[in-house]
């Protein structure tokens, strides 16, 4: 513990709050939260008997620490979802999981829409779902659709009156020009709304009753529409998961663990119908305790999710859960709870989700030795073709991105183990070099990496951002920019590292003395990489685009009248970016510090003309 640490760990506070525990080079590696921020934070510096494995690593790389106070645990607890969202320390346990599920909307409007979303808004609107398979769902929607002919087309083309291509097609009952009335459109609606619910054995008989009083009285066109509807409904019933012995929502969520990791399952009961299952591998976990992992996954999941069953059946009793509930019933507008199940259906249910959680964990463990022995293989295949002494581990590419000059950068991405490593990612904006030359701009960022290594391992920082070299360099480009990167290299010392330049035919590899090594089509090592270089083209043309338009946004509040760089600053500050100033009133623009009533008023009148012009001219170019 250095002297940093034990001065901070005086000033603690005892108040709730998250601290980030920080390595030698500032980087976050864990974030926790602390109803007592004192007695937490000072128990990873004590001697622990039996602490963990994973724990005792944590604490060997804590060079320095930072936390936040809050008022509450929820406020705790959700700030420390965001920052692990925001940070991924290597020391949280991490669900890598980015979906966002897609729910069945049906609009708020005269003449509801109906259709597939992955943005729940609240704007009295009525979402069914999730349905983890968004293939199956859009296959449920066009069956309904061919026999529930609702409308699909937006505002402005509904108030033309005038029946679309759809109607033509009998596809939709043309409500726009009058061709159903209200009433029996809105009985359509609320037929597939009741289906959505789960509540189709009341749908199928109601259906039923209007078939045959239509029949009655001889109306076989409308007893021929329910017919349709009614087998479409038994159709799609009978495509359905299994019923269960109630009809209301709720999540079945159970874990499985061994030696190797962990992975959750959870099954979506919607209207007493199993929706849909999905499984959650969670890495990073060590020796981490089930209940650790178990919160984990819980507060990352749930934090994220749109909408929320009232009920979610857990197979064991987690941390957090009082604290999470609370915040997800007030979020939500209903009462959550978690529940761990000890009988019954609900009881039997769980059992068999914790059994898919285990074939789900061997599966996954299979999948991951596949994935690694073909890794392994392509690492050795390249080592082979391109004569290196062994399979490389660690592998940097560098690439230039610019136009015509403008805006130069470039970028430096890193796989070890043929794998990515993001965390490990640098991007350079060009200093020294003007206009589009990038054989100077290689070799001014080929020099500035072995540059940083060089420092690092003089002041022995064996663990700095540049301190871990490669085992290959890939250079994006031919023989030109790879004699620059060499020069770069040699000069720096690190002449003895392996470097390529990658040809535009991604199969060929170009060597320093100009020969050339193809990569047969449809292996492995060709494969790995076209993935690098197609991060290295992902990561530099993203920084580019993130630059320019930065200038782009300063050229033109620079081009209003009346706005310079503190005022410009001032609005930005005020705003937080051009799409919130563009579209503030003028009332709002006038509260930023040093923007009058008059000055707001020929920003806002600017603007609008800009972005009419801006309009036009995506208009223009969308036409044939």
């Amino acid at each position: 513990m250095n002297d940093l640490i034990e001065e901070k760990l005086a000033q603690l506070p005892t108040s709730p709050g998250v601290y980030l525990m920080k390595d030698a080079d500032h980087q976050v590696i864990y974030v926790g939260k602390a109803v007592n921020l004192r007695n937490r934070v000072r128990s990873y510096f004590r001697a622990q008997p039996r602490e963990a494995v994973k724990t005792k690593a944590l604490v060997r790389h804590i060079a320095d620490f930072e936390y936040i106070v809050v008022t509450s645990e929820t406020e705790a607890l959700l700030l420390e979802m965001n920052l692990i969202k925001k940070y991924n320390p290597r020391y949280n346990i991490s669900l890598k999981d980015g979906k966002t599920y897609p729910y069945v909307r049906i609009t708020k409007e005269k003449w509801p829409r109906i259709f597939v979303t992955r943005n729940v808004i609240r704007d009295g609107s009525r979402y069914f779902g999730p349905y983890p398979n968004v293939y199956e769902l859009r296959e449920i929607l066009d069956i309904l659709r061919h026999n529930y002919r609702w409308r699909t087309c937006g505002k402005t083309r509904f108030n033309r009156g005038e029946a679309c291509l759809n109607a033509h097609i009998n596809l939709c009952d043309a409500p726009c020009e009058g061709a159903i009335t209200e009433r029996t459109y809105t009985a359509m609606i609320e037929e597939v709304a009741r289906f959505f619910s789960g509540k189709t054995e009341g749908l199928e008989a109601e259906l039923r009753n209007k078939m045959q009083a239509a029949s009655d009285v001889y109306e076989f066109e409308e007893a021929a529409r329910y017919r349709d509807r009614l087998q479409a409904i038994a159709r799609l019933n009978a495509r359905q998961k299994a019923a269960l012995s109630t009809d209301d929502d709720r999540d079945i969520v159970a874990m499985a663990r061994n030696d190797w990791g962990a992975v959750v399952q959870v099954f979506f009961v919607r209207g007493g119908k199993i929706l849909g299952r999905e499984s959650y591998p969670l890495r990073q976990i060590g020796d981490s305790s089930d209940d650790e992992i178990f919160s984990s996954f819980l507060k990352q999941f749930y934090l994220t999710q749109e909408r929320v069953p009232p009920t979610i059946y857990i197979d064991r009793e987690a941390a957090d859960t009082d604290t999470l509930a609370a915040h997800l019933s007030e979020k939500h507008g209903h009462r959550t709870i978690f529940h761990v199940p000890v009988r019954g259906d609900n009881k039997a249910l769980l059992d068999l989700v914790r059994d898919n959680a285990k074939e789900a964990l061997t599966k996954w463990r299979l999948s991951q030795d596949e994935k690694k022995a073909r890794t392994e293989g392509a690492l050795a295949d390249l080592a082979a073709y391109l004569n290196l002494p062994a399979p490389p581990a660690r592998i940097e590419c560098y690439d230039i991105s610019n136009i015509q000059g403008s805006d130069s950068v470039a970028s430096m991405v890193v796989f070890e183990n043929g794998r990515p490593r993001k965390d490990q990612y640098r991007r350079f904006k060009i200093k020294t070099v003007q206009g589009p030359n990038d054989f100077e701009s290689m070799f001014e960022v080929i020099s500035r990496r072995f540059a940083h290594a060089s420092k690092e391992r003089q002041s022995d920082k064996d663990q700095g951002r540049f301190s871990n070299l490669p085992d290959l360099v890939i250079i994006d480009g031919g023989k030109g920019q790879l004699g620059y990167a060499r020069r770069a290299m040699t000069q720096e010392g690190y002449e003895a590292i392996p470097t390529f330049g990658l040809a535009k035919q991604e199969e060929i590899l170009v060597h320093t003395d100009g020969s050339e090594t193809r990569i047969p089509h449809d292996t492995a090592a060709l494969y790995l990489i076209q993935r690098i270089r197609d991060e290295s083209h992902r990561f530099a043309i993203t920084y580019h685009r993130s630059l320019r338009g930065k200038r782009q946004l300063a050229s033109i509040l620079d081009d209003i009248p009346g706005i310079g760089p503190k005022r410009r600053q001032s609005l930005l500050t005020y705003f937080g970016s051009f799409s919130k100033i563009q579209s503030a009133e003028v009332g709002e623009l006038a509260k930023v510090p040093g923007i009058s009533r008059e000055l707001a008023q020929g920003i806002h009148d600017y603007l609008r003309t800009h972005q009419d012009l801006q309009a036009r001219l995506r208009l223009k170019n969308a036409r044939p």
